[in-house]
């Protein structure tokens, strides 16, 4: 799937009409008699696929290059009452739906012609495409009450083309580099429900719209510590929604809207469902966002999303300070023994991180580097086996539901020990958001065990989502990571609801070297 909304691409489209078509459960959507060479369906039904009864936005393209003066061009779209005709003597023309388009003849020039229309549904549906206008009015078209609207957004004009070279990280002239990880927000199409939220005092709140609140906790806590890189690690969206890319839009907005660069990895609902996008098309939407780093990955490696950034020293060094590994950890499977049951991370996964991590230990020792440390962190979505380990040491933070991952172990956790990670952030499990450790006995040494990466979850942040074990209810929260390059230091801390202060602060590198914080007997955390 590419950026564009339209089934059959056309180099540089514009729009000359719109039209909706509306079908019958025993009437297929090819008997449509619109010519299919200039009509283009968006590949939604305008219903959600609730009725016995499916609706298409239809949308007319013409190629820019083979344009006449005699050709009308649509200038503009409204929604609902009939618009006042302006004083260029054209008059708005009405379309099914409630949709009236203004047209005129080609000038010359498109700058101010629709090029592009799109759908997106729910009230709080937002839209962060450069240049594109969300309509406030939706579509007419007598739906249920509970289907969330549809609405049109349109593009005026070319949008301009991102630069190849995207913006480097880099770290902070105080050496800082700061990351918020923000996991399973478990968007919608529609504002959902949340049915498990507290206030700040523990007392169980009535059921309420989900995404409106999760879009509310992303921002405030965006505000609170104005990261460098903004991390999302998986069930961006919730399972079984109907329009992937409206939920996906209200998840990355609030970040884009702050200009701040942000990564993602997928989860195993994100793709989950007979309406879902596929993780390409999904990685395709967001290569294509403002301030987006993420990748689809090397296609010969198992997954979507296999990546990793680099973080340079400050300008204008292009010396990496730090390395960040994402990683595809694939979806639930079937299984007869355990239920669930997930893929593991698979052996080319492994491969490419052993061969890209060596890489860059190569680049680092053989370059002119004068830094002194370089750490190195993981990110996905569904945790190791090792996070469910009996002989996993609990540092920091809470253990309230047993590790939910892959029963089969790949043995991915020792690949990151060889790799020199410092620490791995996951999701998936909302109510634990613990940091622990497993000792590593190092072979090749006499120093004895030594401690592992760290293994840290991020806890829930979407209200669609859990967030209670049993009738126990917690509250959302999310994981801040801050590195220091020039002490070769790490540390985290959560942000949680109604919290003023940082929670759960707590020092996992120095000088480069993981440390164990607690010389004394583990307390038992679970």
């Amino acid at each position: 799937m590419s950026s564009t909304p339209y089934t059959t691409a056309v180099a540089h489209p514009v729009v000359t009409d719109l039209t909706i078509c509306i079908f019958s459960s025993t009437v297929s959507a090819s008997t449509c008699e619109l010519d299919p060479r200039i009509w283009h369906r968006i590949e939604k039904d305008l219903y959600l696929y609730t009725s016995q009864q499916s609706a298409w936005l239809y949308v007319a393209l013409a190629n820019e290059e083979e344009l006449t003066a005699e050709d009308l061009l649509v200038m503009d779209i409204r929604v609902g009452e009939p618009p006042p005709n302006p004083s260029s003597g054209h008059s708005w023309e009405s379309r099914p739906g409630g949709i009236w388009v203004l047209r005129s003849k080609f000038s010359g020039k498109i700058d101010q012609a629709v090029t592009e229309v799109d759908v997106l549904f729910g009230v709080d549906a937002v839209d962060p495409r450069p240049q594109w206008a969300l309509m406030r009015s939706s579509l007419q078209l007598n739906a249920q009450p509970k289907v969330p609207v549809a609405r049109l957004s349109v593009l005026h004009g070319r949008t301009k083309p991102r630069p190849d070279a995207r913006a480097a990280l880099r770290v902070r002239e105080d050496g800082k580099f700061k990351i918020v990880q923000i996991s399973d927000t478990h968007m919608v199409t529609g504002v959902g429900v949340c049915k498990d939220a507290i206030d700040a005092y523990g007392k169980h709140l009535p059921e309420s719209e989900a995404d409106p609140l999760t879009v509310d906790f992303i921002g405030k806590i965006l505000d609170v510590e104005n990261p460098d890189l903004v991390i999302l690690t998986g069930d961006q969206l919730h399972h079984d929604i109907s329009d992937s890319q409206s939920a996906l839009f209200k998840a990355v907005a609030p970040i884009i809207e702050r200009s701040i660069p942000f990564a993602a990895v997928f989860g195993n609902h994100d793709s989950e469902g007979i309406h879902a996008l596929s993780r390409t098309a999904q990685m395709s939407i967001l290569q294509d966002l403002p301030f987006s780093l993420c990748e689809s990955g090397p296609e010969q490696v198992d997954g979507i999303g296999n990546f990793y950034l680099q973080v340079l020293a400050p300008a204008p060094s292009q010396i990496p300070s730090s390395t960040l590994y994402f990683l595809d950890s694939h979806s639930q499977i079937p299984s007869k023994i355990f239920n669930p049951d997930y893929d593991p991370i698979k052996q080319s996964q492994i491969d490419w991180f052993m061969n890209t991590s060596q890489a860059q230990r190569t680049a680092r020792e053989s370059g002119d580097n004068n830094n002194r440390f370089h750490l190195s962190l993981a990110f996905l979505h569904i945790p190791l086996p090792e996070f469910g380990d009996p002989h996993l040491s609990i540092r920091n933070g809470h253990r309230r539901e047993p590790t939910e991952g892959p029963s089969f172990n790949s043995h991915f956790y020792d690949a990151l020990v060889k790799g020199g990670i410092s620490a791995l952030g996951c999701g998936h499990d909302h109510v634990n958001d613990f940091c622990a450790l497993l000792l590593q006995t190092q072979q090749d040494s006499n120093k004895g065990p030594q401690p592992g990466p760290w293994l840290c979850h991020a806890g829930g942040s979407g209200f669609g989502g859990y967030c209670s074990r049993g009738k126990k209810r917690y509250h959302r929260r999310m994981r801040v990571w801050e590195l220091a390059t020039n002490t070769g230091s790490l540390k985290t801390w959560k942000r949680v609801e109604y919290a003023i202060d940082r929670v759960d602060e707590l020092m996992l590198v120095e000088c480069g070297a993981v440390v164990d914080p607690s010389d004394e007997e583990d307390e038992d955390r679970s």
